[in-house]
């Protein structure tokens, strides 16, 4: 599923990286923990994260991340967006908790295995 149909099916803001809103989104993962994100996600994985600092950009840009789902209307730090928009990083925000977030994405077929 691409990353606008979500964006579009789960109503999320779009701060960051529009250009890439037609990439294919294969699971998602949702922690809070950036050594648990780099150990466990792989490329094109859409992230669910209550953190809004700078180094969940770099996170994403490293693992090759689809896009970063903020919850809870959480908004990220100036620096994380401006970093974001530089390096085309998706930054999408919820008004949802990361609970529901999941849950609508699962429903959509978006899992967190790749046997799905």
């Amino acid at each position: 599923m691409k990353l606008r149909e979500i964006a579009t099916k789960l109503d999320l803001d779009v701060l960051s990286g529009e250009s890439q809103l037609d990439i294919d989104v294969s699971r998602g993962y949702v922690s809070d923990l950036m050594s648990d994100v780099i150990a466990n996600t792989k490329k094109d994985d859409l992230w669910i994260t209550l953190q809004v600092h700078i180094n969940i950009v770099a996170v994403a840009a490293m693992k090759e991340l689809s896009g970063i789902i903020l919850i809870n209307n959480r908004q990220p730090e100036a620096a994380t967006l401006e970093k974001a928009k530089g390096e085309n990083i998706p930054i999408l925000v919820s008004y949802l908790p990361a609970f529901e977030v999941a849950g609508r994405l699962y429903k959509l077929g978006i899992t967190g295995v790749d046997d799905a």
